[in-house]
């Protein structure tokens, strides 16, 4: 007997919310039925950032060229929060160049600086995480042009798309995904509220399966930072 030779499947918003009905008790019937199925899928995905690191949200964008006299540079809109950063001295030159250390400080470390306008080579960073951007502040300021921020950052998770677009997330997240898009639906109708608990109970393992699998497997890994982040 042969196998489909493929490990490829995956599945559509409409899918998804469809699947989610049907599992909510009743089946997907009209247009309002996907446009709240999309909100609740939204909402959802944003409650997985704050419950940590997605693993599959980790990236290391172009890097920031840092301007001599300069210390505020803008962060990609999308960005939640960095995870590693370091500096990047004569970026331009890759047989020289090289990613040196820059500690990440807290508001209140950056505030006691006495001269923020002091020159040399950044050796500290102080993320304010604002909307509609976040923004990094170095110290010292940069002396020259020829050094780089480079990072690795977790970014938001993608809004649902249109019908025929599939989720911004690890094919291992699917089986979550439509568990707890059902949960969610059966606690907005009335008559599928006898449903809500058990669909919780399915969504919360899945969830534990899927969260379990999505870490790092090396010694080193990336933790959440908790005290002293603004």
């Amino acid at each position: 007997m042969t196998t489909s030779g493929t490990a490829t499947f995956n599945m559509d918003f409409t899918e998804i919310a469809e699947e989610a009905w049907e599992r909510a008790g009743r089946e997907l019937r009209s247009g309002y039925d996907l446009r709240t199925a999309r909100r609740s899928m939204n909402l959802m995905t944003i409650e997985w950032q704050n419950r940590g690191i997605n693993m599959w949200t980790i990236d290391n964008p172009t890097s920031i060229n840092l301007v001599q006299g300069q210390s505020e540079y803008t962060l990609p809109a999308d960005t939640i929060d960095l995870l590693e950063q370091q500096i990047r001295t004569n970026a331009a030159n890759t047989s020289t160049q090289s990613d040196l250390t820059i500690n990440r400080i807290s508001v209140s470390t950056y505030s006691a600086i006495p001269n923020k306008l002091t020159q040399g080579r950044p050796i500290q960073i102080y993320v304010q995480r604002l909307q509609p951007a976040p923004k990094v502040l170095v110290w010292p300021v940069p002396d020259n042009n020829n050094y780089q921020l480079n990072y690795w950052r977790m970014r938001r998770i993608e809004d649902a798309g249109s019908g025929i677009q599939t989720a911004d997330i690890s094919f291992r997240f699917l089986p979550c995904l439509v568990s707890g898009l059902a949960y969610h639906i059966a606690m907005k109708v009335p008559e599928l509220v006898d449903r809500v608990q058990m669909l919780k109970a399915v969504y919360d393992e899945q969830f534990e399966m899927a969260a379990s699998e999505d870490r790092e497997k090396t010694p080193a890994r990336f933790v959440p930072r908790i005290a002293g982040i603004h």
